[in-house]
């Protein structure tokens, strides 16, 4: 389903293995959340998803816990961020910023909703309303920041 859209929309991405249980488990026990249904779903076909300059339209699993768990603990940024602890990160827009699903008070991510955080002046703001519309409106050009 994902590869079909995803080179509906461009044929310059590529694929990587799907994720694997254990991979798919490893975050829940590292970052304390559940996949959204989206975006398992993604990963369950391609860990990662990349452009021809392999820079990543969808992180890989192990960069996905790399940089949630580097933001959240970070002990510099804790003065001068916002706290990243109900955020879930899974791209970058190559330039700092991050894209993020919103994470609830009690630990889900209860909406498709996709933000982007800027890294110059710590806004967190909304892009679009699912990782389909995300994906589209990234390759597209619709989406930038």
């Amino acid at each position: 389903m994902w590869k079909n859209f995803i080179n509906s929309i461009s044929k310059e991405y590529h694929f990587t293995n799907p994720a694997t249980k254990l991979e798919l488990d490893h975050i829940q026990n590292e970052l304390k959340v559940e996949l959204p249904d989206e975006l398992a779903s993604l990963l369950k076909e391609s860990n990662g998803v990349f452009d021809n300059w392999n820079c990543p339209l969808i992180w890989p699993i192990s960069q996905v816990v790399k940089d949630n768990l580097f933001y959240r603990n970070f002990e510099d940024y804790k003065d001068i961020y916002m706290p990243f602890d109900h955020l879930f990160f899974f791209s970058d827009a190559g330039n700092g910023d991050l894209f993020f699903f919103a994470i609830s008070k009690n630990g889900t991510i209860e909406k498709n909703d996709i933000y982007v955080w800027n890294h110059e002046d710590d806004s967190r703001t909304w892009i679009a309303a699912s990782l389909n519309d995300f994906i589209k409106g990234w390759i597209t050009g619709k989406i930038n920041v």
